[in-house]
């Protein structure tokens, strides 16, 4: 199945299996944007919504979308905002037109499945007010080396979405070739193994 089909049959499972990589980016998501208060937030791939809430109560406004239908059916459950939008479209597509310039841009553990990092920074700079921010926070890719990708349990077997291997400079090249600057980076280990691989990176740029 592909990532669409595949997205929308793992949305019945996706927020009680044990996952420690969605556990720990929520966890890096509130510790990175502590603190700050945005006009507009645009949440490109929300799936069912892990940070949806919590990223609303940030903002005046929030506009979410994600390519399954089915995840983000689970996010609409989960809130109840009136300053909330939900749009089913797919980020290698053009992006959901907005009102307004957002200030921040959240992307989280969804970039693995863009093969053209060019596309995504050129349409978070197309939506981005002047230096408004794009976190983005990823499977690490020395994980990604190790064969960690995707993936979960069904009835019939072992579902692994398709992914590809982005490199730290990768995302710093494509993010200076579309207008932004590195504002923060950041490793992330499992509590539990810090002496292992970091699980995440996360990234803050600015748009300038």
């Amino acid at each position: 199945m592909n990532n669409q089909e595949g997205y929308n049959t793992w949305a019945a499972t996706y927020d009680t299996v044990i996952n420690k990589t969605r556990d720990l980016e929520a966890k890096v998501l509130r510790k990175t944007l502590a603190g700050h208060k945005f006009s507009h937030i645009l949440e490109a791939g929300c799936g069912t919504g892990k940070n949806t809430s919590w990223l609303a109560s940030l903002a005046t406004n929030l506009t979410a979308f994600d390519l399954s239908e089915e995840m983000m059916n689970k996010a609409r459950q989960k809130v109840n905002d009136t300053h909330v939008t939900f749009h089913q479209a797919d980020l290698t597509q053009n992006w959901p037109s907005l009102a307004q310039p957002a200030d921040l841009i959240v992307s989280s553990l969804v970039l693995e499945h863009i093969e053209d990092l060019d596309f995504i920074f050129n349409e978070a700079n197309a939506a981005l007010g002047n230096n408004g921010l794009f976190y983005i926070c990823e499977l690490h890719p020395f994980k990604q080396y190790s064969g960690s990708k995707a993936r979960f349990e069904t009835n019939e077997g072992l579902v692994v979405l398709d992914c590809f291997t982005h490199h730290i400079s990768d995302y710093i090249k494509a993010a200076v070739k579309h207008g932004f600057t590195l504002q923060e980076i950041d490793e992330w280990f499992d509590e539990d193994n810090e002496k292992e691989l970091p699980r995440l990176v996360s990234f803050v740029f600015r748009k300038i």
